[in-house]
């Protein structure tokens, strides 16, 4: 799990962010009438047909040129010869291995986080309810996500085990797969929305049998997304607004294309990298970024810290900026888990709708007067 939050910190300083060689190099499984069942994830779709589901993940990781074709086999499904070539998981699945924080609220969502059996790296795991159980002894460490333990998995023996991938090279889930365990790669994190990110809650949904509760759930999660997107439009105002912070001897601000950026604009504010061509984040030297955000309203996530004390011992320089001396940033960074997890990595992801109101918040209070911030809070 360390790497992903180096890979989230290297993005974009903002959000929440393996490989293996499966039987990907064929990715076109005959489809007839079903429709996709996705809307705005990019990497996901899903199509149901008469006791069985193809399961597609098309971008399993940046500049993928070909993705992934699960077969989820109902009981007493007839599966066609066509598609036998792909991995084929009954379903619904009864335990689970998965390696990324942001897998936590799907299951958790759906109401299946007892199936969880292993974790690698739990001490990353915020959430309550699943902290009981790992407290408990009922979700395994089963390594990190470089080097997963293939003798602890082997043992626990999960239905699957979910990864994600930066390329299509890891000879420990080739390891795994040869030992007969079914290895699944998510591709939640290159979405590039944040409704196409909220929309992953699907693919656990399939993989349940739950795809009707999954439905209901991102469809609670679109409305309240959108509904704040109304409200966001009643303002005419768009403070500016800086992010990120500094990391060795470059500052990283998100990009203009990305999902950070979607956010701030939804927000109704002026990010003022929104210009910006690129998905993942923009490495600048400090002289920079005091040139153009000195002046800056709002600055939204500054890395890790929890408060202003904080960030100036680590730079001094920080407070030449108008956002810090009038006490105007915000930070995910306060609200942990008992282990000192950041609860912001594993849940934002998933709840869109919640960052979206907490950004309103911030720029535009009068629109949500007796709104209580979930993810940000104000640095003192």
């Amino acid at each position: 799990m360390k790497s992903k939050f180096l890979l989230v910190f290297a993005c974009s300083l903002f959000f929440i962010l393996l490989g293996c060689k499966q039987n990907s190099e064929n990715n076109s499984a005959p489809f007839s009438a079903s429709a996709n069942s996705v809307k705005y994830a990019k990497g996901l779709e899903i199509y149901k047909y008469d006791g069985y589901s193809i399961l597609k993940v098309t971008k399993p990781w940046p500049e993928a040129t070909s993705g992934f074709n699960y077969i989820l086999k109902e009981k007493n499904g007839i599966i066609p010869d066509s598609l036998k070539q792909f991995m084929v998981i009954s379903v619904p699945i009864q335990s689970i291995v998965v390696t990324s924080t942001t897998h936590i609220p799907s299951l958790e969502m759906l109401n299946v986080e007892k199936t969880l059996i292993g974790f690698p790296s739990t001490n990353f795991i915020s959430s309550a309810k699943t902290r009981k159980r790992i407290d408990a002894g009922k979700v395994r460490e089963v390594g990190i996500n470089e080097s997963l333990n293939t003798e602890v998995l082997i043992d626990i023996k999960p239905d699957i085990i979910v990864s994600f991938g930066i390329n299509n090279t890891n000879p420990t889930i080739d390891n795994l797969q040869k030992s007969g365990l079914k290895v699944l790669i998510n591709g939640d994190w290159t979405e590039q929305t944040p409704l196409g990110k909220a929309e992953w809650i699907k693919f656990f949904g399939a993989l349940y049998g739950l795809d009707a509760k999954a439905n209901a759930l991102f469809t609670t999660i679109e409305n309240n997304y959108k509904n704040a997107l109304a409200l966001a439009e009643k303002t005419t105002q768009k403070p500016t607004v800086l992010s990120g912070a500094m990391f060795q001897d470059q500052w990283y601000v998100p990009q203009g294309e990305s999902w950070v950026s979607v956010f701030l604009k939804d927000a109704k504010s002026d990010y003022l990298w929104k210009d910006s061509k690129g998905f993942g984040s923009l490495s600048l030297p400090f002289e920079t970024i005091l040139d153009k955000a000195q002046n800056a309203t709002f600055w939204i996530a500054p890395g890790d810290f929890t408060s202003l004390k904080q960030m100036s011992d680590s730079n001094p320089h920080y407070s030449e900026f108008s956002s810090f001396k009038n006490k105007k940033v915000y930070s995910y960074a306060i609200n942990k888990g008992a282990k000192g997890g950041i609860l912001y990595f594993e849940l934002a992801s998933a709840r869109p709708d919640l960052v979206l109101r907490d950004l309103i918040k911030i720029f535009h209070p009068e629109l949500l007067p007796n709104y209580k911030s979930f993810f940000f809070q104000k640095l003192e």
